[in-house]
């Protein structure tokens, strides 16, 4: 089995677009007035999350193809 970069990297951007939504989730709305209001920690902790997730599944698809 060779090493694919995809898996750490894809649990790197789970990991760090769960902290992100998290902290998105969770945190008071009012920080969010220098943005118009737009919540860029949810919506960038889902684009990481979802980047993370696609990465693994690449990742275990390849390796279970070898």
């Amino acid at each position: 089995m060779e090493f694919d970069i995809r898996l750490p990297i894809g649990l790197m951007f789970a990991i760090f677009g769960t902290v992100l939504a998290t902290y998105g989730l969770l945190s008071d709305p009012s920080i969010y007035q220098r943005s118009l209001g737009i919540n860029m920690n949810l919506n960038w902790g889902a684009v990481l999350l979802i980047s993370g997730f696609v990465l693994l599944y690449f990742g275990r698809r390849a390796g279970a193809k070898s």
